[in-house]
């Protein structure tokens, strides 16, 4: 098929090499504009332009879609379909009508649950014991189209935003691949009604750890926010990334470290630190951080 693709992220990138993979003519490849980065603040380009230029693939990263010149633009590529992978801008309905069946979207969970910005968070935050990935023909709303393929996975306990996202982003460009290839047999489901959730932007406020809340909720809050943006606590004034956790056994005062090997109190139950980070540094295992700045059973942190 002739393929528009439209993402930015690593999240992107193996839909955007699966479908290269299976013999897709990609038309164009529309991404969000090179930010600035680093201390010297030198524009970017973000991961699935950079890939896309490494298979000699035409990109573009228009501001907008809104504009009329953008819209022909886009219609003149005449593409079978556009494929959509977290690209980071609203489409018009005139973008959403252009190619020839339309535009797919691989969204990162069990539709309708968890519609939105940050799925994978949400998921591992609220306690969910599955999540997976959804291909769904686009419309107007906010992630309200038909389905037309699923796949389910665990959550696990030791599971990150990292891992999953991972796991989530191959099982999705399997799945599009299996979806284009299968296109004409395919009868989009519409979502129920029942069982809608929305799955906000991470707020950076979000990441201070409440150590007075119960262990098994500070232990998805670590996970669900591991790597980005990262929750965090403070050890004399220092600010600390706590990237890895693990449920454990003890009590103490909230905040209480319950022995050397960074087991903490909660509200209710314990939780071990297993990564971390401090600021300007790299993420560590807990015995190693352990060695470089010690926190001696009784620090409260």
């Amino acid at each position: 098929m002739r393929v528009i693709f439209m993402g930015t992220p690593d999240f992107s990138v193996p839909a955007l090499e699966a479908l290269v993979a299976a013999g897709h003519d990609i038309a164009c490849v529309y991404t969000q504009p090179p930010r600035p980065a680093g201390r010297g603040k030198k524009e970017r380009p973000g991961p699935v332009q950079t890939r896309a230029e490494a298979l000699d693939l035409p990109v573009r990263h228009p501001v907008s879609l809104r504009d009329a010149d953008a819209q022909a633009e886009f219609a003149a590529l005449n593409a079978d379909i556009a494929v959509v992978v977290a690209y980071g801008l609203i489409l018009p309905q005139v973008i959403l009508d252009a190619p020839r069946h339309g535009c797919l979207n691989i969204h990162a969970s069990l539709l309708p649950r968890w519609r939105g910005a940050a799925p994978i968070h949400r998921a591992i935050m609220a306690g969910d014991a599955q999540t997976g990935v959804c291909i769904m023909q686009m419309e107007a709303g906010l992630d309200t189209g038909p389905v037309l393929l699923r796949g389910e996975t665990p959550i696990a306990a030791d599971d990150t935003t990292a891992s999953l996202h991972d796991r989530l982003a191959d099982m999705g460009a399997k799945l599009i691949v299996d979806a284009l290839a299968r296109l004409p047999s395919l009868t989009p489901k519409p979502q129920p009604e029942a069982g809608v959730s929305y799955a906000h932007k991470i707020d950076k406020a979000e990441a201070a750890i409440d150590w007075t809340r119960p262990a098994v909720e500070v232990d998805r809050q670590i996970r669900g926010l591991s790597p980005f943006p990262g929750a965090w606590f403070e050890i004399d004034g220092a600010r600390i990334k706590a990237l890895g956790s693990t449920l454990t056994s003890g009590s103490g005062a909230p905040g209480q470290v319950l022995d050397d090997a960074l087991s903490v109190a909660c509200g209710d139950g314990a939780v071990r630190l297993t990564r971390l980070q401090r600021a300007g540094k790299g993420a560590q295992d807990a015995d190693v951080f352990l060695r470089g700045m010690p926190v001696p059973s009784g620090t409260r942190l």
